[in-house]
């Protein structure tokens, strides 16, 4: 599966997809075609922190 380390930190972090893409402003379903093939690491560094943004703001607000 591409893209491991993503998919692996969302899920662990309780984040959804569509909660990613919605930060990166593109829509669910052109995040889901990008995840099909292996990211550069600079952006999937990006992504895993939005991942902990988003874990950190839930975290706050309960």
């Amino acid at each position: 599966m591409k893209n491991l380390e993503v998919r692996t930190a969302a899920k662990s972090a309780g984040v959804k997809l569509w909660e990613i893409a919605e930060v990166l402003g593109i829509t669910d379903g052109n995040f889901s075609r990008k995840l099909r093939r292996e990211l550069p690491r600079k952006e999937q560094e990006q992504i895993i922190g939005i991942i902990n943004e988003i874990a950190a703001e839930r975290e706050g607000t309960a």
